[in-house]
């Protein structure tokens, strides 16, 4: 399904590719709303979107929940397109807004995280971000609070795509992180499929067929012992991806407001190229697609070029609340700045405004963005 958004317009055209003629909607949002999300996404990756005066094209994907039967292929997971190779690109939902969820699956994000360790909501307001993100085909991981037994449970009979345990810190807490996923007697996740809504609320007849492989497990290592420990962590069976955390990384290490202290990226090198090196030695070994990915947050100190450049295949480059921060500080910006100019003056200015704002941006402090 394609969707066009015409900007300046409040049509919104769905093109199905099983139907002849595309469907209208009205869309009350004009083509600035999707500029702060769009921006931080075609910067990482070009290809996802066809700039046009006229007019911007979208591809979005279908979601594993909206899939019936009658579909003539299965629709592809973020499991199954890591698997072919993909970078995917994500965004963290910690404001628990389902209209900032639905633009930000129109944007174009490969992936949403809703973010229930960091974020304002539980399991009903993560409930309705993810029927948000459902309804542009757009997959969403939760990140649990905390990695027990109930919460995963929870978290998994609402859908998601992907589920995030933080805080993973050896390979026997990963074993049980991926033991909450799976049902006896492979692991110890409470049975209500025939009611839930992973199971379209019981009419996907195949669910308990499939959900194990459509499933992304993701396991945090984000403390300087745990650290100590990826190559491990890593290996264990069911664990898909090893999420970095660096900011927690480096408050273990005695760094909380220095993520970009040379000994906190020393170690997350050095972390990195076990994740990797482990996962292309299981390849080499006939393990096929076994082994973890590499996921990770973009930092000021680290783009999301750089982390695709070193081998990550999920990268998180963005949070809804600093998008929304960012533009709403320069918007009142501009404007407390034009009154400084005065408006319509004779003065033209020679720019030194923007050079002091510049000068300004760049004083800030990298972790304060």
């Amino acid at each position: 399904m394609a969707t066009t958004i015409f900007p300046n317009s409040s049509l919104l055209i769905l093109h199905h590719s099983y139907s002849k003629q595309p469907r209208i909607h009205s869309f009350s949002a004009t083509s600035s709303t999707l500029s702060n999300f769009s921006s931080s996404i075609t910067s990482f990756k070009n290809s996802q979107f066809t700039p046009n005066p006229k007019s911007l094209t979208l591809t979005t994907r279908p979601s594993a929940t909206s899939a019936t039967a009658s579909d003539a292929a299965k629709p592809e997971t973020l499991k199954s397109r890591l698997k072919n190779g993909d970078t995917l690109y994500g965004l963290f939902l910690c404001s628990f807004s389902p209209t900032l969820a639905e633009i930000a699956g129109l944007a174009g994000y490969d992936f949403v995280v809703v973010d229930m360790e960091h974020g304002y909501g539980g399991i009903p307001e993560a409930l309705a971000c993810l029927r948000s993100l459902a309804a542009t085909g757009t997959p969403a991981i939760l990140r649990l609070p905390e990695s027990t037994a109930a919460w995963a449970k929870k978290a998994l009979d609402l859908g998601p795509q992907g589920i995030m345990f933080p805080m993973i810190e050896s390979a026997k807490e990963a074993q049980k992180a991926v033991s909450y996923c799976r049902y006896p007697p492979n692991g110890v996740r409470g049975a209500a499929h025939p009611i839930v809504r992973a199971s379209g609320y019981g009419t996907d007849a195949g669910y308990l067929g499939h959900y194990e492989e459509d499933l992304l497990i993701m396991c945090q290592v984000e403390c300087e012992e745990a650290i100590g420990k990826i190559e491990k962590i890593a290996a264990v069976e069911g664990v898909d991806c090893i999420q970095m955390g660096p900011l927690d990384l480096s408050a273990s290490m005695g760094y909380l407001w220095d993520p970009g202290n040379k000994k906190v990226i020393e170690k997350m090198r050095k972390a990195e190229k076990e994740v990797l090196e482990g996962k292309k030695g299981n390849m080499k070994n006939g393990g096929g697609g076994g082994g973890a990915y590499l996921s990770g947050f973009a930092m000021p100190h680290d783009s999301p070029q750089e982390l695709k450049s070193r081998g990550y295949h999920m990268v998180s480059g963005a949070v809804d609340i600093v998008l929304f921060r960012n533009a709403a500080v320069e918007d009142v910006k501009k404007f407390k700045m034009s009154l400084e100019i005065g408006v319509g003056s004779s003065d033209d200015g020679d720019g030194d405004v923007d050079q002091t704002a510049e000068s300004k941006d760049a004083d800030e402090k990298y972790w304060s963005e």
